[in-house]
Parts: structure tokens; sequence; C-alpha cells
């Protein structure tokens, strides 16, 4: 008895313009579907206005009312969402699920996108939203520019599709770069990278010695500017005396782009599984969510030290799931941007998509950016280095605390 492959995830249009779509997952459960759920539909763009999730520890019924682009591609987004599900053959054996010997996939393939071009306002915005349609990941990213104007781009990428090493996926990327670059594209190639440069990927020992690790702290308390949420938007309540067989955990907080995610990848960070849970947005971009969890060992999280260490992380993820900052290099002026890692070595979606974004909004133009992942402490950390570009040599023209706080306005999905 099972599921057919159409009916693990329905999606439903609204009746009404303005009213959300509804997206119904019906599968087997594990600890951390959720998360990679919510992780889909923050790639495809989507904001979860509501959610209501529940499970017995073998079968989940999963439904997400979603709100955003008008051009999502609803075909493409249901198709990795029904990937991201365990087969219904594995319903039978618990065992599946919470099994430590689970073999983790091969990790995929990394390709090197070169080309070079010359430089225009928005360019590299330009070439990441070309990346994220195609759903190219970027891993890591080189680009600089030369003093004639010309630009030397270098995207380390792994494919979502795996179809990266055939000719036609090649050729349909490069097609699909030049028809947004024009003929201002002066050559790119594609190419799979060996194992040693794989490797040395991690390796992200370059951040200036003027950013210390307060930046990374996790319950650093976050920089009042103005429309950005502070600690005082964020109630958490724990609760073990509600349900005989699970913890309560009531949250209360200020409504963002990958609010769940975030509240997702933290349980699943600390192996926990949600039995039921319910996510709503209110009025004034409010939102209450309950979730009903325990851990992996099916009981209740009575220690207090748990307890705290969770609330903590819950608070933290809540009101700064990334560090933004300007600084000052001498004359340059550089944009950081970093954020935590999940424990399965998966990135946040679409950071450098919204970072070019907000630049390019501000008429803000890029010289150089790199990606890197870097440890600090017992957390791997995903940062983000953007060096501004002055044109003129008089300086920027938009002040350091407005491209901070429009950088994080988009990544927050605040208009």
């Amino acid at each position: 008895m099972g599921v057919l492959p159409d009916d693990v995830v329905i999606i439903r249009q609204p009746e009404k313009e303005g009213e959300p779509s509804v997206i119904t997952i019906n599968c087997p459960d594990k600890t951390g579907l959720g998360c990679d759920l919510c992780r889909i539909v923050l790639f495809f763009g989507l904001n979860i206005v509501r959610g209501d999730v529940s499970t017995d520890g073998k079968w989940c019924y999963i439904v997400f009312w979603v709100v955003g682009k008008p051009n999502t591609r609803w075909g493409l987004l249901k198709e990795r969402l029904v990937e991201a599900c365990p087969t219904c053959a594995s319903a039978s054996a618990i065992s599946f699920f919470y099994s430590s010997q689970i073999q983790s996939p091969r990790p995929p393939d990394v390709f090197l996108l070169k080309f070079c071009c010359y430089d225009r306002r928005g360019l590299l915005h330009d070439v990441t939203w070309v990346l994220s349609e195609l759903e190219l990941i970027i891993k890591k990213v080189k680009v600089s520019t030369t003093p004639d104007g010309k630009v030397m781009d270098l995207f380390f990428l792994t494919d979502t599709r795996e179809l990266l090493h055939t000719k036609k996926r090649k050729d349909d990327t490069i097609g699909h770069l030049r028809s947004v670059i024009g003929d201002a594209m002066i050559s790119c190639e594609i190419e799979l990278v060996d194992s040693e440069v794989t490797s040395c990927l991690q390796a992200a020992g370059f951040l200036p010695s003027i950013i210390t690790e307060d930046m990374f702290q996790s319950e650093m308390p976050m920089k009042p500017l103005d429309g950005l949420s502070t600690s005082e938007n964020v109630s958490i309540t724990i609760d073990n005396l509600l349900s005989p067989a699970h913890t309560l955990v009531h949250i209360c907080c200020q409504e963002r782009k990958g609010l769940l995610y975030d509240i997702m990848r933290t349980l699943k960070d600390f192996n926990i599984q949600i039995s039921y849970g319910r996510f709503s947005v209110r009025q004034r971009r409010s939102c209450e969510i309950d979730l009903f969890i325990m851990q992996a060992d099916g009981k209740k999280i009575v220690d207090p030290s748990k307890q705290m260490a969770l609330a903590s992380r819950l608070e933290s993820e809540l009101n700064q799931p990334l560090r933004v900052a300007v600084v000052s290099r001498g004359p340059d002026t550089e944009l950081l941007v970093a954020n935590l890692v999940e424990l399965s070595g998966k990135g946040r979606p679409l950071v450098f998509y919204d970072i070019t974004f907000a630049l390019k909004m501000l008429n803000t133009c890029i010289f150089s950016a790199e990606i890197g992942r870097r440890m600090i402490g017992d957390r791997e950390w995903e940062v983000y280095r953007v060096l501004l570009d002055d044109r003129e040599g008089e300086g920027l023209s938009v002040p350091q605390v407005k491209i901070e706080e429009e950088v994080w306005k988009t990544l927050m999905g605040w208009d």
C-alpha cells in the first residue's frame, strides 16, 4: 500500500489573485525532511506564509501555503520536492530513517565555469540569475576586474540536474549566458574539476584581520539598524506539561524570507523530530509557530541544558540567520555576508543572488567577489566577500550604512 508518485506532491493554484498557492506533501517521514523541503521552496524564491506538519514517525503529511514569483516553474518545483521525499517502499522499515548506517550520497561533480566579458553595472547579478534559473549551484566564485574594463569570472558549480558533463547541457548554459551578456561576452567555457581542486574549495583562510570572530558568534546581538528585527521581537517557550509524549516549542517572531527553513534547519542539526507543527503569519508580519517535538530516541527534551541550548540556537537563528557588515580596507570598501552551513554541508540558497540584486538596485558596481567557507569554533560558515567598485575614485556614492541596510533587507525579503 502506498501513494502514487503524482500524489506525493500536489500543488494547487489559488482561485483568486493574491491568494497563496497550496503545496501538499504526503510521503514517508525522515528526520530533517522539513528542512530539505523548506530549502527547496526557498531556492525557488517562494515564501511560506502558513504551514501544517503532522507525522506518526513513519508517514508525514505536510501542507505549505506559499507566495512569491509569478513566473515560478511549478512543474520543476514539484519534481524537486518529489525527489527530496523518501520512497514509499521505505515506509515499512522505520530503521531506514533512524539508522546510523544510512549511506551518504556521492558528492556531486564540481565544474568550473570560466568566462571573460566587458564589465557593466548589474552584470554579476544577471549571471547569477541565469545560473539559478538553470539550477546550477554556486560553490565558490572568484570575480576580478581588469584596468581596461574587462571581467574574468570563475564559478565553481554543481548541477542539480547532474547533466553538466554533457555537451548539450554545457552548450545550453553558455547559450543562456550569451543571451543575457550579449556582445559583451568575449569567451566562455565549462570544464570538470578534478578531485584535488574540489578538496581545496573548502579552504577559506582569506578573511582580513579586521574581521574578528565576534562577527560569527552564535549569540552575537544584532546591530540596531533601522527596520531590522532585534531579540525583543523573538519569544521562545519550551513546555513539557501540555503533552505527555512531546515537548512543545512555542515561537513568536517577525516574518521574513526563509524563516521556516531556519527553524527546520536548526531542528535538523539538533537531530530533533517534529510530530506536529503549525506555522502562520499574523497581521503586521507577526508569526506564531507551535512545534511538538521529541529527540531521536523518541523521548521528550527534559534536560534543562539541552532545552537552553535549543532555545538559544533558535533565538540566534530567528534574530540573525546571516551576518552582514560593510568595512573599510584602506581606500576600499568591502561587503561581507556570512551564513551558517547545515551540518549536511549545504549552504543557504540564493544568498549571492540577493547580494548582487541589492547592489544592482543601489547602482553599486562590484570590483571583485569571493565565496569561501571557514570554520569558526565548531561551526562552518559560508562567507561572501564583495569588494565594491569606486569608478570615479572619489568614494562610493552610496553610504556604507545604506548598503548594509539594503543588503540585509533583501536577504530578509523585506521591501
